[in-house]
């Protein structure tokens, strides 16, 4: 018999969409098929912490945390987290794992930092790679490629935290003059609509620049799209992705902020997006384009916007670990489009082996040869 796969499960970590990331992580688990894998579920608080022994899921949802300095358990398994991802190591207090699906979401998790670790320990992982995470995770990064590749992004402009607490009658300034109100204003380095704030005259803008400057030192402000349509389009794949039919998010507040997102629970989600055929072929096509741009490899939703009147399309922003929830639309999509949420996973676990496996190819060391006809 073919032994079960060992897949680890990170989840949680030190980001503001910590919960968001323990919501997916239980959707992901319960559905992975248990006569394929052997699931080791692996936890990371909000203060960094490693978590592998007991439930780290029960921990990390109770808020109950481990004192590292309370058990030698605890220190065993903060200490060897980084020879227990190494495939083959020895003296790990459980056998090596066979591929990492890290469900974590922001800073510390989706930006390339934990994909970055993988790499060092040369374990397979689900999802991007460590340029595209890190490139996708920040909004003014991506869209300056975005446009090098010639891809729609609404207007916009980026501002430091130290700039705008040094001056910030100059920074609005500039923003009043560049890009006009209404204006949106994210952390340039987070998701889940965490930090973003719509900004209708120079108080509100003041306000939202202070509020997105709590989560991030870059700050994104962008002019609002007017009567945008919020559409959506996962995208799966290494070198040759492909895109799902296209969905539409109509949010039960002004815009799809956390609230409408996680607790309000009454936005709906239109699958397939009701869009001229045009429109969809256009979503899927710049879909794949922004994945291929960042050098994405496994998967990754792209996010649109689409102005009411002209049907003019923007390219908004990539998520390169989007939600895993249950009512989340990277899987939805998906589940639409014809691949249900199990096979969707088993897809996600090959796309990693087979992205592994082609960078084993290439040599770490200069051997002097040539390659010959």
């Amino acid at each position: 018999m073919t032994r079960k796969l060992r897949i680890g499960v990170i989840f949680g970590g030190r980001s503001g969409e910590h919960e968001v990331s323990l919501a997916s992580a239980r959707s992901v688990m319960g559905v992975m098929d248990r006569e394929k894998y052997e699931i080791v579920p692996i936890g990371i608080t909000h203060d960094g912490r490693w978590l592998t022994n007991g439930d780290p899921m029960n921990l990390l949802a109770a808020d109950n945390h481990p004192d590292p300095e309370a058990t030698p358990e605890t220190r065993d398994a903060e200490s060897s987290i980084g020879r227990e991802l190494v495939p083959g190591a020895t003296g790990g207090r459980f056998p090596p794992l066979d591929v990492i699906f890290p469900v974590l979401h922001g800073p510390f998790g989706e930006d390339g930092t934990v994909q970055g670790l993988l790499e060092l320990a040369g374990v397979p992982y689900v999802g991007c790679g460590v340029l595209a995470s890190s490139l996708a995770m920040d909004k003014i990064a991506s869209k300056e490629l975005f446009i090098t590749h010639g891809l729609p992004v609404v207007p916009y402009r980026g501002v430091k935290r130290k700039q705008w607490e040094a001056a910030p009658a100059a920074v609005i300034a500039e923003l009043e003059a560049g890009l006009g109100y209404p204006m949106f204003v994210k952390p340039a380095n987070l998701g889940s609509s965490i930090g973003v704030s719509k900004a209708e005259n120079r108080e509100e803008l003041y306000q939202a620049l202070a509020e997105a400057a709590r989560y991030d030192r870059k700050l994104l402000v962008e002019a609002a799209v007017a009567g945008a349509r919020e559409i959506e389009c996962s995208v799966l794949g290494n070198d040759d992705p492909i895109a799902s039919m296209p969905g539409e998010v109509v949010p039960c507040n002004e815009f799809y902020d956390y609230a409408a997102k996680y607790i309000d629970g009454r936005s709906e989600l239109l699958i397939p997006a009701p869009l001229p055929a045009e429109i969809t072929a256009q979503v899927r096509e710049v879909a794949v384009r922004a994945f291929l741009a960042l050098d994405g490899s496994g998967l990754a939703r792209v996010d649109f916007l689409l102005e009411g009147g002209t049907g003019k399309l923007y390219l908004n922003e990539v998520n390169t670990l989007p939600g895993f929830t249950s009512i989340s639309m990277y899987p939805r999509l998906w589940e639409a489009t014809g691949i249900p949420y199990a096979e969707l996973i088993d897809r996600l676990i090959d796309l990693a082996l087979e992205r592994h496996t082609d960078k084993g190819r290439s040599l770490t060391v200069f051997d002097g040869a040539m390659p010959t006809a």
